[in-house]
């Protein structure tokens, strides 16, 4: 997957997600962005003019606490999400916590 830069207002986060975020995460990973920048894109599928995420809630929320507009990610289409099922989304996961 190529990376892309959205648009944040763009980006729907689904109430289950939402319900994970943790402050504390949001606040370390805004400190590394302001440090380092954003080191891992985002997951998003397109969903009509928007995107829902799929992975990198914090990131994406530690962006909002910036106060950027755009964020880095990656839009998965049904054919590659597929192709590449749920272990691609939990690779990118850990990458992220690991990274972090």
């Amino acid at each position: 997957m190529k990376r892309e830069v959205f648009a944040i207002a763009d980006i729907y986060v689904p109430v289950k997600r939402r319900a994970t975020r943790e402050q504390k995460r949001v606040d370390e990973i805004a400190a590394s962005m302001l440090e380092d920048g954003q080191q891992l894109p985002i997951l998003v599928r397109p969903d009509g003019a928007r995107f829902v995420l799929i992975e990198g809630l914090h990131r994406l929320e530690a962006a909002k606490a910036l106060g950027e507009k755009t964020i880095v990610g990656c839009a998965s289409t049904r054919a590659n999400t597929e192709r590449s099922g749920a272990f691609a989304v939990r690779l990118l996961a850990l990458a992220s916590e690991m990274s972090r």
